[in-house]
């Protein structure tokens, strides 16, 4: 399946594109978590206000998603980045 989030920093952000290649070191170690494949990270190619900044899309067995929860990797995103958003959409789907 794959494990989508979409992430929308906070208008104070100014920087947006130098948080994309941190968040790309941390979500590489995403195909250590058992089950999970791999992850990728998208920034949005429109400046919008009702754009969404970045998609991070793992590639996942859908028993993996309470490894990849309780992952060290999941909860230094939350800690690092959760203050910085000010909202996110999680989506799964079998593609």
């Amino acid at each position: 399946m794959k494990h989508l989030i979409l992430a929308k920093f906070k208008p104070e952000i100014v920087d947006k594109e130098a948080l994309l290649e941190p968040i790309r070191k941390l979500f590489s170690v995403a195909g250590e978590i058992p089950g999970v494949h791999g992850a990728e990270v998208y920034p949005c190619c429109i400046a919008r206000e009702n754009r969404y900044d970045v998609m991070i899309v793992l590639d996942m067995e859908k028993a993996a998603l309470p490894l990849y929860d309780a992952s060290e990797m999941h909860h230094k995103w939350k800690r690092k980045y959760g203050d910085l958003l000010e909202k996110k959409a999680i989506f799964d789907c079998e593609m």
